[in-house]
C-alpha cells in the first residue's frame, strides 16, 4: 500500500512539473496595480497656490513622463520557432575464446565466441509560431535617473466561461513613445507580458491529468 502511495505521488508530481500553471491570479494584485499619486504630493510655497505636480502649459507635451502618468502600449508580437533533431547508434562487438589445450590434446569443444549488434535510431522535430496584437494601457510606476519609465499594468476581460486577463511590465524610454503617447511592445526593455486565462475556458486548453502523466519525464516508455 505504501508503495503504491509513492507512486501515486511521483506520478502527480511529474504530472505538475509539465503543467503550465500561473496560480490564482486575482485583478489589483498589488505587484501589477498602478501606482497612486496624491494631489498635494508637492505643495506649493506659503503663500502660493501653485502646485509643480499640477502644473499644465499650453505647448506641454502630453506623453507620460512621470508617475502615475498614462501610456497606451500598442502589442505587436510575433514569434516563430522550429526545431529538429536526429539520433543514429550503431554498435558492433565480438568476443572469441580458443580452445584450450592440455598437453597434446586440443578441446575444441570449449571454445566459444560472442558477437552483438546495437543499433538506435531516433527523430525528432516541432515548431510553434505565436502572435499576440491589440493595446493595453498602463501606468508609470516609477522613473529611473536616467529618465527610462517603469511601466505596468493589467487588463481583465470577464467572459461567460470564465475570464482574460493581459499583464505587461517593462522599461520604456521616452523618446520612443509616439504623439499620441502610444510605444510598441517591440521597444519594452525587459518586457514581460502575460495573457492567459482561468475559469471553464481556460481549463479545457490544458491537457487531463492521465495526459500528463504519459507525458511526464517518470514514464518509463
Amino acid at each position: 500500500m505504501r508503495v503504491l502511495a509513492l507512486m501515486l505521488m511521483l506520478a502527480l508530481a511529474g504530472c505538475q512539473s509539465i503543467h503550465y500553471d500561473l496560480g490564482v491570479p486575482q485583478p489589483g494584485e498589488s505587484d501589477w496595480a498602478p501606482t497612486l499619486v496624491e494631489a498635494n504630493a508637492q505643495p506649493g510655497e506659503d503663500g502660493s497656490l501653485y502646485a509643480p505636480a499640477q502644473m499644465f502649459t499650453l505647448f506641454q507635451d502630453r506623453r507620460a513622463y512621470r508617475v502615475g502618468d498614462i501610456l497606451t502600449i500598442v502589442l505587436d508580437e510575433q514569434t516563430q520557432s522550429s526545431k529538429r533533431a536526429d539520433t543514429s547508434l550503431d554498435k558492433q562487438s565480438s568476443m572469441g575464446i580458443g580452445a584450450p589445450v592440455f598437453g597434446n590434446k586440443t578441446f575444441n569443444d570449449l571454445g566459444a565466441s560472442v558477437d552483438a549488434n546495437r543499433n538506435f535510431a531516433g527523430g525528432a522535430s516541432a515548431s510553434q509560431q505565436n502572435s499576440l496584437s491589440g493595446f493595453i494601457t498602463v501606468t508609470v510606476a516609477g522613473v529611473m535617473a536616467n529618465g527610462v519609465l517603469a511601466v505596468r499594468g493589467e487588463k481583465w476581460i470577464k467572459l461567460n466561461q470564465g475570464d482574460e486577463f493581459l499583464r505587461l511590465k517593462g522599461l520604456v524610454r521616452v523618446d520612443d513613445i509616439d504623439q499620441q503617447n502610444r510605444v510598441s511592445s517591440q521597444r519594452v526593455a525587459n518586457a514581460q507580458i502575460t495573457y492567459a486565462g482561468r475559469g471553464s475556458l481556460a481549463e479545457t486548453n490544458q491537457p487531463g491529468w492521465l495526459t500528463r502523466f504519459f507525458q511526464s519525464p517518470l514514464f518509463p516508455f
